[in-house]
């Protein structure tokens, strides 16, 4: 396997592991107008000025395409765009740790499988594929145990540090006062494994949107490369459809069109930029990786991508104190990283 290869999908990795980050710096902007923002930077600015830039004819390209293939790649970066909105909504309810464990790992599994399935030959070793997918959904169902447990004994810490106050040397129960009620960790669980379903299909957009950048390398001569950029364009064009058009379901909906002028929100749209061009970085680098291994590398690269993208993300969460007082739930967050991991492996050298 080509050395560069690898060095792209780690470099992709990084990316995708890192640009959750931003989703925790939204405030003072609405949800509406900072996903707005991202989505725009993230699906139409980088993907179509990074494609048009090493590749003057993208748009001949992909015109020339059978109009089937542009639709089926358009639909599945649509459907993979609820998965995006949900990936947000669940960083909310549960943390960059859980829900990128949930989300990469149902991701890498059905985005690998069903380009694999796509193929014309099955490889021999499919029931070494199966157990790589079985030992996926393991992994995934170990961290979203570790994110329940987490909750529970946050929560009892807030309880124990809520209960009594001082007065004098004496400690005194507090007065009862009115809560906010956290948000359910179980349905924050729920949305992730929603959203890592969908998720998948982003890849399988990619798979179905190759015949573009087939064309683009046979009748116009783009580097091989390159031309996975332009397939890209597809692919989230569709993508981009879905998530403008509910940011501008919330905007009316809330009436928020104010919010883009909100005092002190440069911070806000500088991560929102930021997230963005870290998620199609990934992206971009890592369709660029699959190109230089050959038929397998939409089936290959992904997991591998995803896989090392989690170690990247937990270590954010751990940093940012997600894990603060409940030692014991990350011990057990680990432990399903360690299967997740090994289980992305397995799925790789199956597919080698």
């Amino acid at each position: 396997m080509d050395l560069f290869a690898i060095l792209l999908i780690l470099c992709a990795s990084f990316f995708q592991g890192t640009f959750g980050l931003g989703m925790k710096h939204i405030a003072p902007l609405k949800w509406e107008n900072w996903w707005l923002v991202h989505a725009t930077t993230a699906m139409i600015i980088l993907p179509m000025g990074w494609a048009l830039l090493v590749e003057s004819n993208t748009f001949s390209i992909i015109g020339e395409v059978d109009q089937s293939v542009i639709f089926m790649a358009m639909l599945f970066g649509f459907l993979w765009g609820i998965g995006g909105i949900l990936f947000g909504v669940s960083v909310e309810y549960t943390g960059v740790s859980i829900t990128y464990g949930i989300v990469m790992g149902l991701a890498a599994s059905m985005g690998s499988l069903v380009p694999l399935f796509q193929m014309e030959t099955l490889p021999e070793n499919m029931p070494l594929v199966l157990s790589g997918v079985g030992l996926l959904l393991v992994g995934v169902s170990i961290t979203a145990v570790a994110g329940v447990k987490r909750d529970k004994a946050q929560n009892n810490v807030l309880d124990a540090e809520q209960d009594f106050e001082e007065d004098g040397d004496v400690l005194v129960a507090k007065p009862a006062v009115a809560v906010q009620p956290k948000k359910s960790i179980k349905t924050g669980v729920l949305i992730a494994v929603t959203s890592g379903v969908l998720s998948a299909l982003l890849n399988v957009g990619f798979t179905n949107a190759l015949p573009v950048a087939d064309n683009a390398v046979k009748n116009y001569g783009t580097n091989p490369t390159d031309a996975s950029l332009v397939a890209w364009v597809v692919v989230l064009i569709g993508a981009y459809l879905m998530n403008f058009g509910f940011a501008m379901f919330k905007l009316v909906q809330n009436n928020s069109w104010g919010g883009f002028k909100v005092q002190g929100s440069s911070k806000a749209y500088l991560w929102s930029i930021l997230a963005g061009v870290f998620w199609f970085g990934a992206l971009g680098i890592y369709g660029q990786g699959a190109a230089l291994m050959g038929d397998l590398g939409p089936v290959l690269g992904w997991p591998m991508m995803l896989g090392i993208s989690l170690i990247i993300s937990n270590v954010w969460g751990y940093r940012s104190g997600e894990w603060k007082g409940a030692s014991s739930s990350f011990k057990i967050l680990l432990g399903g990283l360690v299967v997740l991991i090994f289980a992305i492996c397995l799925l790789g050298y199956a597919n080698a």
